[in-house]
């Protein structure tokens, strides 16, 4: 195969990761290091990607940002291009979770799950699109959920609201910028062992969740990496505006 003159050579590119402190992000992170990206970790503290990291050198940057707000992504973007020169991959990672039922969501929960896990995708996707779109090659990861599809296990309406609005993005995203060797897909992992998951689900009600995969474990982050590498590499250019599910066999009742 001729290989596309506008695609640069893997070594030569540089990943966005939002949320890239700790779990789904720092795994990523880690992964399209390990794969010989350049890498921009960006999120509220960088202080464990930094140090967990720190044996890449000059591979890594790290960069402080709320994806929620637009000055501050902006802001850090800028500085990435002034670092790196561009940036050819967008892992939209950061994300928001706090369990409430319907009754117990209240309108603060409802507006911050949506300002970090939606407007926070738009805000840097809009931001990254156009240089991606200039170069003629561009790679736009997104991290929904199973429960944009399914409203989830567990009832997590703010939660699985913002994950829908984030597959219906990767679809207009996908469609807006195929023509110019862009590509914007999603991930939607159904529980992957994170600190999130361990921290705020009581081992029991973890081994109940467990028990309805048919695989009988969650993802793990190198897992859920390697699908992200996967939808990243130059070879994936013909994939796009996909939704690809890593949900262990579980389909919703």
């Amino acid at each position: 195969m001729t290989p596309n003159p506008k695609t640069p050579l893997i070594q030569d590119q540089v990943a966005l990761v939002t949320g890239a402190n700790a779990g789904m992000g720092l795994a990523t992170a880690h992964a399209l290091l390990q794969a010989g990206y350049r890498v921009a970790a960006t999120d509220l503290h960088t202080n464990q990607v930094a140090a967990t990291l720190a044996s890449f050198g000059e591979r890594l940057a790290c960069y402080t940002m709320d994806v929620s707000n637009l000055a501050q992504v902006h802001s850090a973007c800028d500085a990435i291009e002034a670092h790196f020169g561009r940036i050819d991959v967008c892992v939209n990672n950061a994300g928001f979770l706090q369990y409430a039922n319907c009754e117990e969501t209240t309108p603060e929960l409802w507006h911050k799950t949506l300002r970090v896990n939606l407007d926070g995708v738009f805000y840097v996707s809009q931001r990254v699109a156009p240089g991606m779109k200039a170069r003629g090659f561009g790679r736009i990861v997104n991290i929904s959920s199973f429960g944009a599809k399914t409203g989830g296990l567990s009832p997590l309406p703010a939660y699985a609201a913002s994950k829908g609005g984030v597959t219906s993005l990767t679809f207009s995203f996908a469609r807006e910028y195929a023509a110019f060797g862009v590509t914007c897909n999603a991930l939607a992992p159904t529980f992957v062992k994170t600190q999130m998951l361990t921290e705020q689900v009581s081992p029991e009600r973890q081994e109940e969740l467990r028990k309805k995969i048919p695989v009988g474990r969650f993802c793990e982050l190198d897992e859920l990496a390697h699908c992200v590498l996967f939808l990243a590499h130059p070879m994936s250019g013909f994939i796009t505006g996909e939704v690809l599910d890593l949900n262990g066999g579980l389909q919703f009742d």
